[in-house]
Parts: C-alpha cells; sequence; structure tokens
C-alpha cells in the first residue's frame, strides 16, 4: 500500500551511509537476516526487525538441505541447542516416490557417488562396470544414501557424511529471535500500514505501523512473504510467473502425531494432481500436499491428503496460495526482498531456506557503505542465475515421468522446458557428461541421482573408463562399495544417535 510520500533531500538520501536497516516481517526469512547481519555487522548497523502477531506466517519450510550447516557454522550456532530447541531430526536426501512410475521409488541423496577421475566422473566407470556386469545398484556407491535406506546416521571424521536437518519452522523462528536479541536486534511488534517513500529518489524512509509510530531506516529487508508489501506494492517490482512450467498453485499443510521413528530423509510422494510432502521431527511429522487447483478441487486435494496421513491430525490443515515465479528484481533502490517477497519456487528440493540464505550470504558479501547501482546490478544478476538453476532442477522431475495416469501428467507431458535444461537432459542421456557452472547450488552427483532415478540412462560413457582393464575396474568398484558397507554398518540407527546426541524435554 502506498500512501503519502515523504520528501527528503534526494542528493542526501541517495548518498547517506547505511546505518539504519529495518527488517519488514518476522518468519524464517526475516528472523534468518536478523541473526546473520547481527551476527556479522552488528557492531556497526542499528538493527530493527518489525512484525505483527496478528499477520500469520506460511509456517511450512521445514526440511532443509547442507547449506543451512555451513550458514551455522558461520553464525557460530552450536548444532547441538539448534537441534534440541527446534525438536530436529537428521536429514540425508529426500525419497521420491511415485514419480516416474506409481510404485517405483529412488532417492536424491546429499552424498557423493564413488570416486571420480579428473577427466571422467563416477558415473562413466559405473556405466561401463553395469555394461559388463560387474556392477551393482548405482545407489551401492553412496554412504549417505545407503545409510538412509538404513534409517542410520552419525557425525564422521573429517566431513565424511553429507547431511542437513528437519526442524519446526516456528521453534527456528524463536530460537534466531533469541539469537539475534543477544546480539542486539530491536523486535517491534505492529502491523505495518503506511510504506514511506522519498518524493524524488523513491528510496523507502520509513514504516508507519498501525499504533502511529514510524520507523526510519537507511536499507529495508522485505520479509513479508507473497504480500510483498515493499518490494512489489510499494515499489511496483513485477513478477516473473513460471507457472508455464510449474503447474502447481495450492497447497495445504498440516501436523500429526508421530508414530514411529523418524527416518532421516524427506518423503516426496507425487499424487494425482501434484505430490505430497513427509517431514518427520521429534514430536511430530510436518505434512503437506501441493497441487494444481486447475487439475483438482480444493476438497479433492483435501480429502486425498487427510485420507493418506498417519497418526493423529494436530492442527487442521491450512490452506496457502501461490504464484510460482521472480520478482524481476530483488533488489531494488535501498529494498532487498528475501524469501516469498522476492520468489516462489515449490519445495519439492527443500529449498525455500536455501534461496533465503544465499539472499543473505549475497547481501552481506556485497554490503555497501553507500548503496551503488553495480552492486545492486551484481546482486540481482547473481540471485537471477541461482533461482533458474534452481527452477530447472525442479522442473526436472516433472518431465523425466512416464506417469499418464491422469489429465495432470498428461499436461505435464506436452509441457515445453526451458532450454537450459533440455541441454542439461540431453548431454547426459547422450553422453553421460554432466557440467556445473560455478555457485550452482546442485552438484553433478544431484543431477545424476534424480535423472537415473527417473529413468535417463546415458548412452556411452568416457573412453577413459577403457583405460582400466576388466579385473581392476571389478576390484575399484568392489572396494568402493566395500567402503560404503563398512562404513554404513558402523552407523547406528538415527533416532538412537540423536536420543544421545540432543538430549532435552519436547516443547
Amino acid at each position: 500500500m502506498r500512501k503519502p510520500d515523504v520528501t527528503n533531500d534526494a542528493s542526501d538520501i541517495r548518498q547517506k551511509p547505511i546505518k539504519r536497516v529495518v527488517i519488514a516481517g518476522g518468519g524464517t526469512a526475516g528472523w534468518m537476516a536478523a541473526a546473520a547481519l547481527s551476527r556479522i555487522l552488528g557492531k556497526v548497523l542499528d538493527i530493527t526487525l518489525v512484525e505483527s502477531e496478528e499477520i500469520g506466517t506460511v509456517g511450512v519450510g521445514e526440511a532443509t538441505i547442507p547449506t543451512l550447516v555451513t550458514f551455522h557454522r558461520l553464525l557460530e550456532i552450536k548444532e547441538q541447542e539448534f537441534m534440541a530447541a527446534v525438536q530436529g531430526t537428521i536429514k540425508l536426501g529426500i525419497s521420491f516416490e511415485n514419480w516416474l512410475d506409481v510404485g517405483h521409488r529412488y532417492i536424491h541423496s546429499f552424498g557423493t557417488s564413488g570416486k571420480d577421475h579428473w577427466s571422467a566422473g563416477f558415473q562413466h566407470f559405473w556405466l561401463r562396470g553395469r555394461e559388463l556386469g560387474i556392477a551393482s545398484g548405482y545407489e551401492d556407491y553412496c554412504v549417505e544414501l545407503k545409510a538412509s535406506l538404513q534409517d542410520r546416521f552419525a557425525h564422521l571424521p573429517r566431513g565424511g557424511i553429507n547431511y542437513a536437518y528437519h526442524m519446526d519452522a516456528s521453534l527456528y523462528a524463536r530460537f534466531l529471535r533469541t539469537l539475534s536479541a543477544g546480539h542486539g536486534v530491536r523486535r517491534v511488534e505492529g502491523k505495518i500500514v503506511e510504506v514511506a517513500t522519498d518524493l524524488e529518489s523513491g528510496y523507502i524512509t520509513a514504516l508507519k505501523l498501525a499504533d502511529g509510530s514510524t520507523i526510519e531506516g537507511d536499507l529495508f529487508i522485505d520479509c513479508t512473504g507473497f504480500r510483498a508489501l515493499l518490494i512489489g506494492k510499494t515499489l511496483n517490482i513485477g513478477f516473473e510467473d513460471w507457472s508455464h512450467w510449474l503447474f502447481n498453485d495450492s497447497a495445504l499443510a498440516t501436523q500429526t502425531t508421530a508414530v514411529r521413528d523418524a527416518v532421516p530423509y524427506t518423503r516426496a510422494i507425487a499424487g494425482t494432481a501434484g505430490w505430497q510432502w513427509r517431514i518427520p521431527l521429534q514430536h511430530r511429522v510436518g505434512n503437506g500436499i501441493v497441487y494444481s487447483s486447475r487439475y483438482i478441487g480444493d476438497d479433492e486435494a483435501k480429502q486425498e491428503f487427510l485420507s493418506s496421513l498417519e497418526g493423529e491430525v494436530i492442527k487442521d490443515p491450512w490452506p496457502i496460495r501461490f504464484r510460482p515465479g521472480q520478482r524481476l528484481k530483488c533488489w531494488h533502490k535501498n529494498c532487498v526482498a528475501l524469501g516469498l517477497a522476492g520468489s516462489f519456487i515449490e519445495p519439492l528440493e527443500s529449498t525455500t531456506i536455501h534461496l533465503i540464505q544465499r539472499g543473505i550470504v549475497h547481501l552481506l558479501r556485497m554490503f555497501p557503505q553507500v548503496i551503488a547501482q553495480p552492486d545492486i546490478d551484481q546482486y540481482n544478476a547473481q540471485l537471477d542465475s541461482e533461482l533458474q538453476h534452481v527452477r530447472d532442477f525442479v522442473v526436472l522431475h516433472y518431465h523425466l515421468t512416464n506417469r499418464r495416469d491422469t489429465p495432470y501428467w498428461r499436461a505435464i507431458a506436452n509441457m515445453d522446458i526451458p532450454p537450459t535444461l533440455k541441454h542439461r537432459i540431453e548431454l547426459f542421456r547422450e553422453t553421460g557428461h554432466v557440467f556445473r557452472v560455478p555457485d550452482e547450488l546442485f552438484a553433478e552427483n544431484s543431477w545424476i541421482q534424480v535423472m537415473m532415478g527417473q529413468g535417463v540412462v546415458p548412452k556411452q560413457y568416457h573412453p577413459t573408463a577403457d583405460v582400466m582393464s576388466e579385473p581392476d575396474l571389478a576390484r575399484f568398484l568392489d572396494d568402493i562399495r566395500a567402503n560404503v558397507d563398512n562404513t554404513v554398518r558402523q552407523l547406528p540407527a538415527h533416532m538412537d544417535y540423536l536420543r544421545g546426541y540432543c538430549p532435552g524435554p519436547k516443547p
């Protein structure tokens, strides 16, 4: 809601050093930003976060990827304290069920498979071994994948196992709020009713709250979710719609009691017109259904969802409407959009929190003394590239399916895909090669696991694999498989390990 502008001296406001940062909105995005900025720059910045108890958050985003482990290390967060506070469990990957066909399952794990040669990835040696009949399943050469199948986990020396977390999103925001307060962040309770801007420059100057108070700042971070109150409604930055690639526009989420020990992976279960998630925590399970309202009604989706749940429903399912895509700019003038205010890609690969984190890390690396357009342009270019990479990876799961059993899946079969994604698939199918642009999130093994998990087997392998004799190749593959088996065999059950690692009362 854009209200009458506040006039300032434009030459002053655009050249003014950044000393006051105002974060509009709490939730995961707002408190992640507050925690990171205060931990790194709290001694030189005045940081205020404005949130209202009247305005709820989406309340999902409970599954993460390994980049959050790194983020926490940067903030010097103690893992055991974090895990106990958020009732967290370990995540080694995602189990994709019914995606290639109904009844088919594969796991996209966080690990690396086998051993690469500098000229050729492990998949080429495995492909030759498969051709010779001396290679077992691709999953046998990855510790994280085998451990997830056997529900095992423990920390290993020298970062020997890659993992992420399942966590309670509301408890995570509370944990970060306490952390931020310790670094000087001021929290203001209030509903934003006006966003004041400078008449000449268009810069945001202040947020006016319902109680009449005003919060002034030099840099504003929009964490107001889908409302995009600052970047969208005030600064009028448009939104690029990706619904022609990602059909889903609706979701229902709920929580259920746990009926068994938590497994160390997220479940993504494809349905009639979308998919469901299962995220096991220590004290409950997070559940959701993501679907396309064009192909299934809300009541039918709710019935499909509720009929599939295990355990007692703790909270009535709450609806979420969304539009997949991204802001044309995530940084404009003196406003940076994080989280749902800047972009939304359905959480099929648990990338929502990662994209918040990337926006924060880029901002910290480029944090200006005085805002300059080259910084803004570089920030937007980096996020644009990363968002398109994640989008392509999510679209990949839909494109590589044999399902034609409902109108939804038949429509997906006729969908055009981004040219960038088409090239990656054709390259792997024809040659077994996978390329990764620097700083892209998903590494080669992620693309390999998903493409082969959904039926793409390369037609050829790199000639480097022929350099080994057949006996040498057999020993090479056998040694890797034996090392994986030995490592996994020594790991305890996932929940047995966690009960000793982060004991404490349940919330």
